[in-house]
């Protein structure tokens, strides 16, 4: 048997051995900092910040996938899908950088200037992809906090 065929199926026992004994715990999301317009024209606008989370495991993961949706106070504020290797510490906090689409309809129609400078309940939706050793399996995302969402 040819080394790369021995290696493929060493690299495949391990990713079967790592999803099924070894299952990552979710990680913590807990804030979001450094909010930074990114785009801004009549075609559309986007945003730029930092999402602080928290890995409860007792190892290290890689950050391969992000995609949220993103509401504020119950209105769809923007889409954000992302592919990125990102590496995550064991039993630390890290941050990942996003870059949000915004729904400038939306948010022409609600009032923009409502969303900023005050307290505000954000729900993030969607998915992120982590794993170890080049295997990866997606997680569901399912966060809501109040966030002052200033431009600094």
């Amino acid at each position: 048997m040819e080394n790369s065929q021995k290696f493929l199926k060493y690299m495949v026992g391990m990713g079967i051995l790592f999803l099924t004994s070894c299952q990552p715990k979710n990680l913590v999301f807990k804030e979001f900092n450094n909010l930074a317009l990114d785009q801004l024209s009549f075609a559309g606008a986007a945003i730029k910040l930092n999402v602080v989370c928290y890995n409860p495991n007792s190892f290290g993961l890689q950050l391969n996938r992000t995609d949220f949706d993103i509401y504020i106070d119950s209105t769809y504020f923007g889409h954000s899908s992302q592919d990125m290797q990102i590496a995550v510490p064991r039993k630390r906090d890290f941050t990942v950088p996003i870059k949000v689409n915004l729904d400038v309809k939306n948010l022409l129609k609600n009032g923009i200037t409502s969303y900023f400078n005050k307290d505000v309940k954000v729900k993030v939706l969607g998915s992120v992809m982590i794993g170890k050793g080049g295997v990866y399996k997606s997680f569901p995302v399912n966060y809501t906090s109040i966030q002052n969402f200033s431009f600094r």
